[in-house]
C-alpha cells in the first residue's frame, strides 16, 4: 500500500547497496576517469615491455587519494594480456625491506612463496633474474608507497638490486614503476649516487582531482555501488564538498559507504545529509587510518607514549617509550623520523633553559582520535 507507514523503511534482509565492494580500497573501476594523460605516459614508458625489450623505468608521484595505485592496477590488467610481460606490485607499507620485496617478486613470477628461512639474497635474486631469462620474459616492478622505503632506509638497495639485474645476469630485463605519496620527499635527490647514476625516471604526476572530477567519479561509484534513488544530488553535493576539503578521493569513497550503513542503521531506503555529516567523523581520518594500519607493533607503541605525552620532550617520551619496550635511543629516533614524516607526528626543536635544543613531540590528529583508530 502506498500509505502503509513501513513503506520507507528497509526489511531486516535488504540493503541500500547494490554492491558494497565498490567502495572498498581494494576496488579497481570499469571506468578510469580524468586520468588520460596519465594513462598514455605510462603506456609509452611501458610499451618496449610488449616488444620484449627493457621498459623505461616511471616516478609516479602526487597526494593520497589521487589515482596513481589505480592507475598502475589498470595498466597491469592491460599487460596481463601480454604473456611475455611479468607485472609485480609490491605494497611497501607492507613489505618495506629489500627481502622481503625480492620475497614479493619471487611470489609473483614463480606464483608460491619462497622459504621462509635459509635462502640469502643473492640465491633469491639470482633464482628470479635465471626464471626471466629461461622464460624470456619482461619484468615490470611497481613499488607502491615507495616512500616507506626511504623512512626505513632500504630504498637505495632495493632499487640498485633491480636496476643492475641485467648485468648481474645478462639478459634479465626489468622495468620500475615507483610510486610516492609523500610530496615532500625528493625521490632522486634522498638515493645514492650509484642509483641515482642510472636511475632516470619518466616523471608523471597526478594532481589533486577538482570537484567536477570528484563529480564524475563519485557519481560512477553510486550508479554501481547504490540501488537507485539511495542517494540525491543534495547528499552528492555534500559528499563533493567534503571530499575537495580534504583533497583525498578515498575520503569521499569512504563517506559513501559508511553514509550508506547510517542509513541502514536508520533502515531507511535513503540516505540523508545527517547521515553523511555523521559518517565523516570517521572517514576524515581514512589517511590516518592508511598510515597507522602499516605501523609494526613497536611503532604503534611510540605512537600510543606520545598520544599519552602529547606535547613533551622526546627525552620524556623515549623515557616512557624505553621502560615498554626496552628498545634503545638509536631505534626510537629512526620510529620518530618516520612518524614525522609519515604525517602522523611533528617533531619540531625547541631550546630549553639549561639544556640547549631537544625536540618536542605531538600528534598532528586528535589524540583520541588516534587512539580509537590503533585499537580498529
Amino acid at each position: 500500500m502506498a500509505d502503509d507507514p513501513e513503506d520507507g523503511m528497509l526489511s531486516w534482509d535488504e540493503s541500500v547497496f547494490r554492491d558494497e565492494h565498490v567502495f572498498e580500497i581494494d576496488y579497481v573501476p570499469e571506468t578510469f576517469e580524468h586520468r588520460e594523460s596519465q594513462m598514455q605516459s605510462l603506456q609509452y614508458a611501458l610499451r618496449p615491455a610488449v616488444r620484449g625489450s627493457r621498459p623505461l623505468n616511471v616516478m609516479a608521484r602526487g597526494p593520497p587519494g589521487t589515482g596513481k595505485t589505480t592507475a598502475v592496477q589498470k595498466l597491469f590488467d592491460e599487460l596481463s594480456t601480454q604473456t611475455d610481460v611479468r607485472t609485480v606490485r609490491v605494497n611497501c607499507q607492507v613489505d618495506s625491506t629489500r627481502y622481503s620485496i625480492f620475497s614479493r617478486i619471487f611470489e609473483g613470477i614463480f606464483e608460491y612463496e619462497p622459504p621462509s628461512s635459509g635462502i640469502s639474497f643473492k640465491k633469491l635474486f639470482r633464482q628470479i633474474t635465471e626464471k626471466l631469462v629461461e622464460d624470456d620474459e619482461v619484468l615490470v616492478v611497481a613499488l607502491d608507497d615507495v616512500n616507506y622505503l626511504f623512512y626505513e632506509g632500504e630504498a637505495s638497495d632495493t632499487l640498485y638490486s633491480l636496476l643492475r639485474a641485467h648485468e648481474a645476469h645478462s639478459g634479465a630485463k626489468i622495468g620500475v614503476i615507483v610510486v610516492s605519496s609523500d610530496l615532500n620527499l625528493d625521490v632522486i635527490e634522498e638515493l645514492d649516487g650509484r642509483v641515482q647514476s642510472v636511475f632516470r625516471p619518466e616523471d608523471v604526476y597526478f594532481p589533486v582531482y577538482d570537484q567536477g572530477e570528484i563529480v564524475d567519479i563519485l557519481d560512477e561509484r553510486i550508479e554501481r555501488g547504490f540501488h537507485d534513488g539511495v542517494i540525491t544530488s543534495t547528499v552528492l553535493d555534500r559528499v563533493t564538498e567534503l571530499t575537495a576539503e580534504s583533497g583525498d578521493l578515498r575520503v569521499g569513497i569512504d563517506l559513501l559507504r559508511r553514509a550508506g550503513l547510517n542509513a541502514e542503521m536508520r533502515a531507511s531506503r535513503t540516505v540523508s545529509v545527517e547521515d553523511v555529516e555523521d559518517a565523516y567523523e570517521k572517514s576524515k581520518f581514512v589517511h590516518l587510518s592508511h598510515s597507522l594500519h602499516a605501523l609494526s607493533e613497536n611503532e604503534e607503541v611510540l605512537v600510543r607514549v606520545i598520544a599519552e605525552h602529547d606535547g613533551e620532550q622526546a627525552g620524556e617520551v623515549y623515557d616512557a617509550f624505553h621502560e615498554e619496550t626496552d628498545l634503545g635511543y638509536t631505534r626510537y629516533s629512526e620510529i620518530i623520523n618516520k612518524l614525522d614524516q609519515l604525517g602522523i607526528i611533528d617533531a619540531t626543536y625547541t631550546n630549553v633553559d639549561g639544556r640547549g635544543r631537544s625536540r618536542s613531540l605531538s600528534l598532528r590528529y586528535d589524540p583520541e582520535a588516534v587512539l580509537a583508530r590503533l585499537d580498529d
